[in-house]
């Protein structure tokens, strides 16, 4: 990881303080909760869309990461993708962009992302990225839900990040919603690079990264909206990673990282879910990365491809 202070508090704020000045454009619905948070609907009540969930992407990664939209025509099924970059992808992507913030009280459950979590540092993962922002005076955290985030939970989001609740934005969405959904398919680069720390593969030599999927339609059942999300980067998501360090490494790295390592492969993401009787975590955690990867080796000119699209299983997920 680079050195120096790349602000991603601050980064991230400045792109709220744009989606809240021009909230009409973006389809979001902007309000105060009863402990001074600033709450933002993206696809609640709200009717969001894809540009607000292009920004939501930007803004779990801090702010270093850039997430655009593209047609194919020569893609019929899938013309729109969504594509991420970015030249920080540790810190972008595991130090903020990474959904590992549990947070639940009572009947309320949300997955957490976004520069929050470098301020609470409630994860093991922290342990190892030693990149901190002690003057944040602000701080922004995704919240893949439909519901806002009740006084309990933005008390515990408080205490741990050190800042008061009106200091804090929680910018929420469903899976079923389009901006749900783009936000979720910008995760390509970042399901690889959680891969690549599962296999102890050295973070500081991971040095730049792109990726891309399909975004599938979105569906009102979440558990098809989320089969659908997590299939089109397991079965479509295209990543390269530039890397420093040996060929052998770079080679041994583009062989483990594709999806089809996972001993959960083959079905669709709903399916895989249903037969583990909804438990997220008995899923083998391979599975969750990209269908193809392509490594460079920068020191070594050498490049690296691994994995492939699997249009049959897209056919039955994706429809």
């Amino acid at each position: 990881m680079k050195n120096g202070m790349a602000h991603l508090n601050r980064n991230a704020q400045r792109i709220i303080d744009q989606i809240i000045a021009d909230d009409e454009r973006f389809g979001v619905a902007y309000g105060r909760g009863s402990l001074g948070e600033h709450l933002i609907d993206a696809g609640a009540a709200s009717p969001g869309g894809l540009e607000v969930g292009l920004r939501m992407a930007e803004i779990c990664m801090g702010g270093l990461g850039t997430v655009s939209l593209a047609l194919d025509r020569h893609n019929r099924k899938w013309p729109l993708s969504v594509t991420v970059h970015s030249s920080q992808p540790v810190l972008a992507c595991l130090g903020s962009q990474y959904a590992g913030w549990r947070l639940s009280h009572e009947k309320y459950f949300a997955m957490g992302s976004g520069p929050a979590r470098l301020l609470a540092r409630v994860e093991p993962l922290f342990e190892e990225i030693t990149y901190s922002e002690t003057d944040a005076s602000t701080s922004v955290l995704l919240l893949e839900t439909s519901k806002a985030p009740p006084p309990a939970v933005v008390e515990k989001v408080s205490k741990a990040t050190g800042l008061g609740p009106d200091a804090l934005t929680f910018i929420y969405a469903p899976t079923q919603s389009l901006a749900g959904s783009v936000q979720i398919i910008g995760r390509s680069l970042e399901v690889a690079l959680h891969k690549a720390h599962s296999l102890k593969f050295p973070l500081d030599a991971i040095v730049d990264g792109t990726g891309c999927a399909p975004v599938p339609a979105p569906h009102p059942d979440f558990l098809q909206a989320m089969g659908r999300t997590n299939d089109a980067i397991i079965y479509g998501g295209l990543v390269q990673l530039f890397v420093l360090g040996s060929a052998a490494d770079a080679r041994a790295l583009a062989e483990e990282l594709p999806s089809c390592r996972s001993r959960d492969y083959g079905q669709p993401f709903a399916e895989i879910f249903e037969k583990f009787n909804g438990d997220f975590y008995a899923i083998d955690p391979h599975l969750f990365s990209p269908a193809e990867v392509i490594v460079t080796a920068v020191e070594t000119g050498d490049t690296f491809r691994a994995g492939e699209w699997n249009r049959d299983m897209l056919e039955q997920s994706l429809g």
